[in-house]
């Protein structure tokens, strides 16, 4: 098979997987004259934003979509009937360099099936990742996939040379791994992502005190080593609607996720039925508004100071569901209204922050503006404020809502109404 029929098909193999975002690693480049890459400026590649809203172009391409295991949600699972494919340790770095120099890409991101063991497969991924590295000088992005029941000496290996590190979580409750993934195991995942967790919080101390002895003043330079280990942080993706977990657990266990490992990120990825699929899953896709709330809702509780139950507990009874028609915020504001409205001149950040259409942007922009005078409901729409949304909701110099918006029964609505609707491509 020839390499750009192997591309082809462990780049299509890849898609699958969400959780390639490229943000948050430390400052390389290559304009001292040696090296290749830097992480400050096709078939396989994938687009992923910056926090500062660059576009950042990855190789994002399985070293191999042959698998022992036989996860039931999974396109590459052994009792699938796709076409496979290989690639080696060689041509995965000869295709990461070319496309570099060609600047189609900025970096790599690269998992794999598990192929004869997981340390065995594990220990690929690192030799692509050091090749890289150490033979080719490599200094852009790289992402890897690490495997939860490979050696910790492997995992700190990878941690060594990849900018970032992610293992799946997979699903959201122990019960739906052990129905649909019997071949994982729970608490490998876990003791994995606590070992990354170490290894990235010794790395910043060790970085940390390494910035002091060099700022220091007075004092004769020395030698100190330098211990960086994956310096973009971990995250991890779990799949959204193959089995009945409510929003709410899902949040629940992504917040333990993010207190726990301080994860970077936690990806939702919504099921989608594959061909020859197994029978105990479902045999329709959930919603994609679904995934879509769940990304608003996680946005809810890292950023804005929301909680689970905030979040997830008000909306549709007690089924822990989230609204698919009104987004979080919102729906947590219409049944809070005794909250509202809130003065704009007057109110916290903390609190601004709970009004729907006032993100941390604009919020930083009316506490900074409020402080040379007060501001009028005109003044809004110069901070970037959708009036129409935030009206029923705040007062502002001249101005309070009409009373009768707020305890109607008709504000959902009004609301609902204004919001596009994606339409079906098929009925």
């Amino acid at each position: 098979m020839n390499l750009q029929r192997k591309l082809s098909i462990l780049a299509d193999a890849a898609k699958y997987d969400a959780s390639c975002a490229s943000s948050g690693s430390i400052k390389r480049d290559s304009r001292g004259g040696t090296g290749v890459g830097s992480t400050t400026s096709g078939m396989g590649i994938c687009h992923s934003y910056a926090p500062d809203g660059r576009c950042i172009s990855l190789l994002k391409i399985l070293l191999t979509n042959f698998c022992i295991f036989d996860c039931s949600y999974c396109i590459n699972r052994a009792s699938s009937q796709v076409q496979r494919a290989r690639f080696s340790v060689e041509e995965v770095v000869d295709l990461t360099l070319n496309f570099y120099k060609r600047n189609y890409i900025e970096g790599l991101f690269l998992s794999s099936g598990i192929i004869q063991s997981s340390d065995y497969t594990m220990e690929q991924l690192v030799n692509i990742a050091r090749t890289l590295r150490k033979t080719h000088d490599f200094r852009g992005y790289i992402h890897l996939k690490t495997i939860p029941d490979a050696s910790e000496d492997l995992i700190r290996q990878a941690g060594l040379y990849a900018d970032r590190l992610s293992i799946n979580i997979e699903l959201p409750s122990k019960q739906s791994l052990k129905r649909y993934a019997p071949e994982k195991n729970i608490g490998s995942i876990h003791h994995s992502m606590q070992e990354l967790r170490e290894h990235i919080d010794e790395s910043k101390e060790n970085r940390k005190q390494r910035k002091k002895v060099v700022s220091a003043p007075n004092r004769k330079k020395t030698k100190t080593s330098r211990f960086v280990f994956s310096p973009a942080g971990q995250s991890t993706q779990m799949i959204i609607g193959a089995d009945e977990s409510s929003d709410n657990k899902i949040l629940t266990l992504s917040n333990y996720l993010y207190g726990k490992y301080q994860m970077r990120r936690v990806y939702y990825s919504a099921f989608s039925p594959i061909p020859d699929t197994a029978t105990n899953l479902p045999a329709k896709a959930p919603p994609l508004v679904r995934e879509h709330r769940l990304y608003q809702a996680d946005w809810l509780l890292r950023f804005y100071g929301f909680s689970v139950e905030e979040i997830s507990n008000t909306h549709n009874g007690d089924t822990g569901m989230l609204d698919l028609d009104i987004d979080p915020k919102l729906a947590w504001a219409l049944h809070n209204l005794d909250f509202f409205p809130i003065n704009v001149n007057r109110a916290t950040r903390e609190m601004l922050l709970r009004v729907p259409g006032i993100g941390a942007i604009v919020a930083s922009r009316i506490i900074h503006s409020r402080q040379f005078h007060n501001l009028r409901f005109s003044d809004l729409k110069k901070c970037g404020v959708s009036i129409k949304k935030v009206a029923p909701f705040i007062e502002a110099l001249g101005r309070s809502p009409n009373s009768v918006p707020l305890e109607s029964n008709g504000l959902r609505n009004y609301f609902k109404a204004s919001t596009s609707t994606q339409l079906c491509l098929f009925d």
